[in-house]
């Protein structure tokens, strides 16, 4: 079965192929953060959603190229700077290594390349003096320049924009705004007062590049000038994405994308994230909750990217449980095969794949999985399940494991008085004394930990 994408400049599943010739290497570029305070939750689905992309073109033998930009320079930025006092290069620089201490615990894998904006200033005042020798690009009185929507015809069809209600001629300064505001978007932006000492000098005076032209600089340096997967969150479709394309393709007559693929919105409690409901949440909230990077990946990983996620707590607490169960499946997969090899069946992964290679079906794919649980649970109860097929399994999970990028708990080391009545529960074991056992087994979980018997000797793991 092909690997299929939802496009959503076409809004259609198409068969994916990519630009080269050989059919291996993929350009794949995804919009990074704004670096100017930590990641929220919203943010990471976003970067969970990323990373399974990637891991799937890997395990389905392409050899993505994967390029994701740090916007160091823009409006928030600023504003953040100016409150804080910080020099923009240490305030963004710190919450860059915040942003991928994220990545890190989520189990994402950081790309090959992490190009920052405030390092491509030459560059992006080339690519703006390209389109005003186009005729795309205007300067204004102040030294600011814009890309005049009115010069690129195709304007608005990655958004489904209404034509008739473009307003060309009409100048939108701020980097992000609503969809009803359609005028020329900023290329380079003159200084101001308000931005303090943050500028470059530029053919058209001081100033800074404006957020959308950062992105296509940077994606046509380190991928070309038409890629084959730009990945982002739903909200940038417009005006991000849609700009991305207007001066892109402007520049080069070409196609800029070839598959765009966007997840959707996460809602908390059913609601908009934001800090006046007391909903928001970053990873470091979640980890001092007592959840692990494992927990939250699995939580927001496990709805399918184009469906919007609704984030709780009970949601996390569900994830904790779905991650034990299988768990202890593979655990007692592990037991049964004991020093049997075999490679990977193809049955369970085969199966898993296939419901990948279907726009990314995570939710068919995990429904096999849980299925398969449950009849080779029962198998392994009546004593049915052979040595080799757990050896199969057993290394289809592991692979599965790896493909949804779920990372290692942190070891956490029981207490001594846990680790003393482990101990005592093991004599009773060995003296067949099976009520103390069970006994000392419930005092244990009153502390907050369980105890697993295994061929090795028994387990003791944070319940």
């Amino acid at each position: 079965m092909a690997l299929r994408f939802h496009n959503t400049l076409t809004r259609s599943q198409e068969e994916f192929r990519p630009l080269d010739p050989a059919g291996q290497k993929v350009r794949l570029y995804c919009c990074g953060p704004t670096v100017y305070n930590y990641a929220h939750i919203g943010n990471l689905r976003t970067m969970v959603f990323f990373d399974l992309v990637r891991r799937h073109l890997e395990i389905r033998g392409f050899h993505p190229q994967h390029v994701m930009n740090i916007t160091d320079v823009e409006d928030k930025i600023i504003r953040t700077v100016q409150e804080s006092g910080e020099p923009l290069s240490l305030l963004t620089r710190r919450f860059e290594a915040a942003f991928f201490e994220d990545l890190d615990l989520l189990g994402c894998k950081h790309p090959h390349e992490s190009p920052r904006a405030t390092e491509h200033i030459p560059q992006i005042i080339a690519f703006i003096e390209k389109l005003e020798k186009k005729g795309v690009a205007y300067k204004t009185q102040d030294g600011s320049v814009y890309f005049s929507i009115e010069k690129f015809p195709c304007y608005g069809k990655l958004s489904r924009l209404d034509l008739n209600q473009l307003k060309p001629g009409a100048r939108v300064s701020q980097d992000e705004y609503a969809r009803e505001t359609y005028g020329d978007f900023a290329l380079w932006k003159a200084h101001t007062e308000r931005d303090g000492n943050i500028f470059w000098e530029s053919p058209w005076g001081r100033g800074r590049p404006g957020w959308h032209i950062e992105c296509s600089c940077m994606s046509m340096q380190h991928l070309g000038e038409t890629i084959d997967i730009h990945c982002g969150g739903e909200d940038l479709i417009f005006p991000h994405h849609e700009d991305e394309i207007a001066q892109s393709e402007a520049a080069t007559g070409k196609p800029f994308v070839r598959y765009w693929l966007h997840s959707a919105h996460l809602l908390v409690n059913g609601e908009k994230m934001s800090k006046t409901a007391g909903n928001f949440f970053t990873l470091r909230d979640l980890i001092e909750k007592g959840f692990t990077g494992r927990e939250i990946r699995y939580a927001l990983g496990s709805v399918h990217y184009r469906l919007p996620l609704n984030f709780t707590l009970e949601g996390l607490h569900a994830a904790r449980q779905a991650l034990h169960r299988l768990e202890e499946w593979a655990d007692r997969l592990h037991a049964c095969c004991a020093k049997t090899q075999a490679a990977s069946s193809g049955g369970l992964l085969a199966g898993f794949l296939e419901a990948l290679d279907d726009d990314l079906n995570i939710s068919e794919a995990l429904g096999s999985l849980f299925q398969i649980r449950r009849e080779t649970s029962g198998q392994m109860d009546r004593n049915e399940l052979s040595a080799g097929k757990a050896a199969e399994l057993w290394q289809d999970w592991k692979q599965i494991e790896q493909l949804l990028g779920l990372p290692d708990n942190p070891a956490q080391e029981a207490p001594a008085d846990v680790t003393a009545l482990a101990e005592k529960r093991l004599a009773a074991r060995k003296a067949k004394d099976w009520k103390q056992s069970d006994e000392l087994r419930v005092e244990i979980q009153t502390k907050g930990w369980t105890v697993k018997d295994t061929p090795e000797g028994y387990k003791l793991t944070r319940a």
